[in-house]
């Protein structure tokens, strides 16, 4: 700092003006004639730190707590810093009169208030400090309106309260944490302008959204809804309350004819369950779990991607389909019949390794680990001192038997491996085999994959019929076998709680807004009807107080 160059700071107790107000604020102050440098934030530690190593911060010591507002000036007089803080409440008025086109002339100070101004709005979007938001929300949620929280720094428990309340109520939290949604046409948050189309997202990622969104708008595609979770919603906390309800949404949303689902990893058990009911749907869903591995390409109406832009164009290809502009891709499944499901476990008794593990993969996305076991027959530890399966099937045979002996099992698969070298009718001694235990359990349900050519010499579709015969479901692939055993054993979940109305992301849009101006704007400027809330922390910030007034009120 020169000699001449002065700081002074203001000190605004309890104050509280959105991140985007501030940063405006901040940058007005700097190109003000003779300073140097601002600085506009709250005064918690780690901002006054960064204000010192600014040279933004006089040498006496500032009375600020973490709920003051604290502007500082950096100019080359004292005088000039005078000036420069003497103007801060015209710079702020300023910033409200030149709000695009859609300034409303009142501002409610309570949700309460804008619901009266604004009664048709169903939804609320929240971007106050974390520690304030779990509160308006419950608030909104309590009025009956669906939420979309950005505001992050809520309490995981917080977020589960919040969203299993909005499930028993037919309602949706979107987030916390939650950047990016598409309702109705109007984008929430950091929404991409995107045609609207028949494409329907749901993601625990909003920047993949975005991606997403934006890939399928560049392919010629459209969005119908694309409603963001929030980060922490496939966590094994959470159960993926949200993901759950946005897919049981979509499934029901005429407008809506193709799904995708991104996400990072999600906790096992709730890919499980989000899994089973994106199968349900009853139309083309697209699956990117980041990072995670493929169970497979392909399960009936589920399609598993390998990145974003992969996602984006299965999505626009499968939508097509249903449009009729393109053909199906070759080797597509047959669409499935009806079957009840079944209770118990599932064997896998296999003779090829890869065959094998491809299956385990494959369940593994739906179904508990201990549901189901599959068995490598060909392994190292299945061969010392016999031939392998795809030769000798003895060791299967007896498998089979056995394991059908168990009541708890319900669903066996193989796997019949024809070609040169193999056993050659492998179907002739498992299809006796197969036919005596049906005998004894009727209940239980034998499926096969059978995979060869026309041209081996086992005669492969007398391997099939011989298989059919006998009472095994025979498929061609590993997906579809698969795809057959989740039918079985993986019950159709509806989504728990009351049933989120389709008019929830229908459109006209309304909304009520908490928080960043800049959401407001955004909601304006599309065509929305938008109120903003002139929100104040309660008591000032005074959080001990707070408490105090909100458990009187609670009272009262």
């Amino acid at each position: 700092m020169s000699d001449e160059a002065t700081v002074r700071c203001a000190v605004r107790p309890g104050s509280y003006h959105d991140s985007v107000v501030l940063m405006q604020l901040q940058r007005a102050l700097s190109a003000l004639p003779g300073v140097l440098d601002a600085g506009v934030m709250m005064a918690t530690p780690a901002n006054r730190e960064l204000l010192a190593a600014s040279g933004l911060l006089p040498e006496e010591e500032m009375a600020a707590g973490p709920h003051d507002l604290l502007i500082a000036v950096k100019a080359e007089s004292a005088a000039a810093a005078g000036e420069a803080l003497a103007r801060v409440d015209a710079l702020l008025q300023l910033r409200r009169g030149a709000a695009g086109g859609g300034e409303q002339d009142f501002r409610p100070r309570s949700l309460a208030s804008a619901f009266k101004l604004l009664p048709t709005a169903r939804w609320v979007l929240i971007s106050v400090p974390g520690r304030h938001a779990a509160g308006i929300a419950e608030e909104a949620l309590d009025h009956d309106r669906n939420v979309f929280l950005y505001s992050d720094n809520v309490p995981v428990e917080r977020e589960a309260a919040l969203k299993r309340k909005a499930r028993e109520r037919g309602l949706l939290v979107l987030g916390p944490d939650c950047g990016t949604a598409i309702v109705g046409g109007i984008g929430l948050g950091f929404a991409n302008r995107v045609r609207q189309g028949a494409i329907g997202l749901v993601g625990a990622s909003g920047t993949g959204l975005q991606a997403i969104a934006s890939q399928i708008h560049a392919l010629g595609g459209g969005i119908s809804q694309a409603i963001g979770t929030g980060g922490r919603d496939l966590s094994a906390e959470i159960g993926g309350i949200t993901a759950i309800q946005a897919l049981d949404l979509l499934r029901r949303d005429p407008e809506t004819r193709t799904i995708v689902l991104v996400s990072k990893p999600p906790a096992p058990e709730v890919a499980a369950r989000l899994l089973g009911l994106a199968r349900s749907a009853g139309k083309p869903v697209v699956v990117y779990f980041l990072g995670a591995p493929l169970p497979a390409r392909r399960l009936g109406d589920l399609h598993f991607a390998a990145s974003l832009s992969e996602a984006a164009e299965m999505a626009v290809e499968w939508n097509n389909v249903g449009e009729g502009l393109v053909p199906s891709r070759a080797g597509a499944s047959p669409a499935p019949t009806f079957m009840s499901g079944i209770s118990g476990s599932l064997r896998g008794l296999f003779s090829g390794g890869t065959l094998a593990y491809e299956t385990h993969l494959g369940l593994s996305a739906f179904l508990a680990p201990g549901r189901f076991k599959i068995v490598d027959l060909g392994a190292d530890e299945f061969t010392v001192g016999r031939l392998h399966p795809m030769i000798d099937q003895d060791l299967r045979l007896r498998r089979l038997r056995h394991e059908a002996a168990d009541r708890q099992v319900g669903l066996i698969l193989l796997d019949v491996v024809l070609g040169e070298g193999a056993h050659a009718d492998p179907a002739g001694e498992l299809g006796p085999a197969i036919a005596e235990v049906r005998a004894r359990r009727p209940d239980l349900d034998v499926a096969a994959v059978v995979i060869g050519t026309d041209e081996d010499p086992q005669d492969l579709a007398q391997q099939i019929e011989t298989l059919e015969r006998a009472g095994a479901r025979v498929f061609r692939t590993v997906g579809e076998l698969v795809d057959h055993a989740v039918r079985r054993l993986a019950a159709a979940e509806e989504a728990p709680g009351a049933p989120v109305p389709l008019e929830a992301i229908r459109g006209p849009v309304a909304a009520v807004n908490a928080g960043l101006e800049s959401f407001y704007d955004s909601l304006v400027a599309q065509g929305a009807a938008a109120v903003q809330v002139e929100w104040k922390p309660p008591a000032g910030g005074d959080d001990k107080l707070a408490g105090i007034l909100a458990r009187m009120k609670g009272r009262s």
